[in-house]
């Protein structure tokens, strides 16, 4: 039970950084908020992790790069998302990339069921629109298909990364790089936002609620449970999402589009079990019809929501 509430703690912290990253865009816009999460969550995972680079070969430099690569493009295109969407359906959007990435990773035909209901949940919130709105903003849907794709490319440059980086130098390094990367566009927009009343305290609250806790949370988790049970467990992440946006930013959903994200949060519940049950088979020696994905879903951020 502790190990469950962790999990829910990290997807609750997560989404509440997230509605307070909403409040911050009016002072720094999507890439100033974006800068300035990425630029303090650095400095905690430095101060904490220091990490030793002096010995670092051209292959972990090349893994943690591309992962910066992947956090910086995931939470910008995620943060200007909710800037035109609801955050509960920007994030079941997301979703579509990590299963979309199981999709085309596997050989099972039953994967392809998972995708297929996924995108009828999208196509559902689609035609419902959001509870303020006719339909939703076909730009801030592109973007957080475009977080969604950034999403995928994560969970494999991160699985990379594992496998060349112990512990969590890599990740504080690839946030660094996601930093440098935004500094140009995100330096303005985060100079005016810490300068304005309250803005320096969203900033870190936004950095703290949405990037150290859930961090911490879920490596407490992972340590504590098996994959498949915490894959399971991320699938809530849309409907707290939902929930986060309802009591902080005062977005509803319409009866039509909870449809659509229980429609998500099923398929990626349904996606992560396929996975762990292909696991076991292989595990007790019993031949499998395809290659399962071998990660599941993991929180953007963990880093981008």
């Amino acid at each position: 039970m502790g190990s469950v509430l962790l999990v829910l703690g990290s997807c609750t912290s997560l989404q509440i950084g997230a509605a307070l990253a909403v409040h911050l865009f009016a002072l720094g816009g999507s890439t100033g908020t974006t800068f300035l999460r990425l630029g303090l969550a650095a400095l905690v995972l430095l101060l904490v992790v220091r990490p030793r680079v002096r010995r670092w070969t051209a292959v972990q430099w090349k893994a943690s790069i591309a992962l910066g690569l992947a956090l910086a493009g995931m939470n910008l295109s995620f943060y200007t998302a909710l800037t035109r969407v609801d955050l509960g359906t920007a994030v079941t959007i997301e979703f579509l990339g990590p299963l979309t990435l199981a999709a085309v990773t596997s050989r099972r035909a039953r994967d392809l069921v998972w995708v297929a209901l996924a995108l009828a949940g999208v196509g559902v919130l689609g035609v419902a629109g959001e509870s303020h709105s006719g339909g939703l903003d076909p730009v801030g849907v592109g973007f957080a298909l475009l977080a969604g794709a950034f999403w995928a490319a994560y969970i494999r440059t991160g699985a990379r990364l594992g496998q060349v980086v112990p512990g969590h130098g890599g990740l504080a390094v690839a946030t660094v790089v996601a930093t440098l990367v935004l500094a140009p566009v995100g330096v303005p927009g985060a100079v005016q936002a810490v300068t304005a009343p309250n803005g320096w305290w969203l900033a870190l609250g936004t950095a703290v609620m949405a990037s150290v806790v859930p961090y911490s949370l879920e490596l407490a988790a992972l340590r504590r449970m098996p994959q498949r049970t915490f894959g399971v467990l991320l699938s809530l992440e849309p409907v707290i999402a939902s929930l986060a946006g309802w009591a902080l930013l005062g977005q509803g959903v319409t009866a039509a589009g909870a449809v659509g994200i229980v429609l998500v949060v099923a398929a990626s519940a349904g996606a992560t079990w396929s996975a762990g049950t292909a696991g076991r088979q292989r595990a007790r020696g019993i031949p499998d019809q395809g290659r399962a994905v071998p990660h599941t879903p993991t929180s953007a951020g963990s880093t981008a929501d």
